[in-house]
């Protein structure tokens, strides 16, 4: 019987070079680790020596792209495909940013600098299994390894009330997303016999218990809704947000955001499908099609009502991003109602280059409000902005760019991004689907007035203190000038890179 089993065993399909990307990540984050144990005084070293690591990971990525590397390995738990790539070079650009960014913030909270590049390096890595894994097991341990350097990076400044208790509300409330997420995979493995993409989208057409398939959907989006923060799973992005140091609030609008799209986009779009002729698919689909669809207008709406309420600009950038969410959504729908394997793909790149646009914009705000915050961030209410304008016109002026590019002004990637996600949902002809797109509209219309609101007040309040502009640094000017340049360039010319993600590789999946 033993050899009987033995024989049945598929050989392990461990093609080492598929990985080699994630590999340098987190062998880079060992590497500082170990450096930091020896030689903790040496501040500058960890920063550069992660940055390298990132870049060689970026070269590796970008030299797979057309190489000869299987579609899917190590038994279907990896993919190689257009979703991988395209979020992975998002993840590596927001981690690389974010220790741009950091420079000045190590240096006058004096935290543990190794310690904060070895974690943000094993949030990135987690970020490439998430968009990597072809298997509900791999995506849950990317998530757990991300989460799990995201809640410390959130507590890092010890001192610090607030950051403690953001650490403390990230923690819980991310623990108990994590339960919602884990138990729906567990009902979908039990609904279908397996926690592989494909093999669940080939189960669609008859699984073994249709109700549990239905429900474990369901909780998966609560679990994937968390971590992009959609509403009415939003509650805990205030808050964190704002008591988190805000380099690392930067990484977490960006990064862990833009790392759950990628496995809600696999999960739900290529593993749950629709199979024509198969009435339970037809269920399951148009379940989870009509429930984001609800979900995405709701979170519109809450995140650019809420955000015109507020008065600290961290708060406000936080519910910027529950919007953001939303608007990605849009694009998400688009890829899920997709007829061929060729829309989708489209309309997934699609999700991908929006959240790369969101990430140059959100990240330059940052490095704004990172430079005018001072020590602990006692310098992010919007009165601490007032008549800043031509005081310092370099940082107002990016500012407003940047402002002016998440809302989404022609010629800045803002209105590129958001274009590419509205069109897929719009040619789906779904009346529940144009209804958001159009609640889309009028919710870009909305936020005109807290984005155009941080402009008035630099360029148009009086001071009623004295004010200095702050010093830039040289890592802060690069960090700077990167998302200008970005933000210009996606706006003007990014189609080359919307045709590099959505025509070079298919996505991994089976047959529909």
């Amino acid at each position: 019987m033993n050899t009987v089993f033995l024989t049945e065993l598929a050989p392990p399909d461990a093609n080492v070079y598929a990985i080699v990307p994630e590999m340098i990540v987190a062998a880079t984050g060992i590497i500082v680790m170990l450096y930091d144990c020896f030689f903790p005084k040496q501040r500058n070293v960890t920063g550069a020596m992660s940055l390298i690591g990132l870049i060689s990971s970026g070269v590796m990525l970008a030299t797979m792209w057309g190489g000869d590397v299987p579609a899917s390995s190590w038994g279907g738990m990896v993919a190689h495909d257009n979703l991988r790539l395209s979020f992975s070079f998002v993840f590596l650009f927001v981690s690389a940013m974010t220790v741009l960014i950091s420079t000045i913030w190590v240096e006058r909270e004096n935290v543990p600098v190794g310690e904060y590049h070895a974690l943000l390096l094993f949030a990135t890595f987690g970020m490439m299994m998430m968009s990597a894994g072809s298997d509900l097991v791999v995506i849950f341990l990317g998530l757990e390894t991300l989460s799990i350097a995201t809640y410390v990076m959130a507590g890092l400044r010890k001192g610090d009330l607030r950051s403690n208790e953001s650490a403390m509300k990230y923690f819980i409330l991310g623990s108990f997303a994590s339960a919602f997420l884990l138990y729906g995979m567990a009902l979908v493995y039990g609904a279908t016999g397996s926690t592989n993409i494909a093999g669940i989208a080939a189960k669609m057409a008859d699984p073994n218990f249709p109700a549990l398939l239905l429900v474990g959907a369901a909780m998966m989006i609560i679990g994937f809704g968390f971590k992009i923060a959609m509403a009415p799973f939003h509650v805990w992005t205030p808050d964190v947000y704002e008591g988190a140091p805000t380099p690392i609030t930067g990484f977490m609008a960006a990064g862990p955001k833009a790392a759950a799209f990628a496995s809600f986009l696999r999960v739900f779009v290529v593993g749950l499908p629709l199979i024509a002729g198969v009435q339970v698919s037809g269920y399951v689909h148009n379940g989870w099609i009509t429930a984001i669809t609800i979900l995405a207008i709701l979170t519109m709406v809450v995140g650019n009502v809420a955000a015109i309420m507020q008065n600290n600009v961290k708060r406000m950038l936080a519910y910027s991003s529950i919007a953001h969410a939303g608007y990605a959504l849009v694009g998400f729908v688009g890829a899920g109602l997709a007829t061929t394997n060729e829309a989708r793909d489209a309309a997934i790149a699609s999700v991908a280059f929006y959240m790369l646009t969101y990430a140059v914009t959100n990240l330059g705000a940052f490095t704004v409000v990172t430079i005018l915050a001072e020590r602990n961030d006692r310098r992010t209410e919007f009165e601490d902005y007032n008549g800043i304008g031509f005081r310092s016109p370099l940082l107002s002026f990016s500012l407003s760019l940047f402002m002016l590019s998440l809302l989404g002004l022609p010629l800045t990637a803002g209105f590129i991004g958001k274009v590419l996600v509205f069109r897929p949902a719009l040619e789906a002809g779904n009346t529940l689907v144009t209804v958001m797109v159009v609640a889309a509209v009028v919710n870009t219309a909305i936020s005109a007035y807290y984005y155009l609101r941080m402009i008035v007040v630099m360029f148009f309040k009086e001071r009623a203190s004295d004010w200095s502009a702050p010093k830039l640094s040289t890592a802060m000017a690069v960090a700077l000038i990167i998302s200008i340049v970005g933000v210009l360039y996606l706006g003007i010319f990014g189609d080359r890179l919307i045709q590099r993600f959505s025509t070079s590789l298919p996505i991994a999946q089976a047959n529909r």
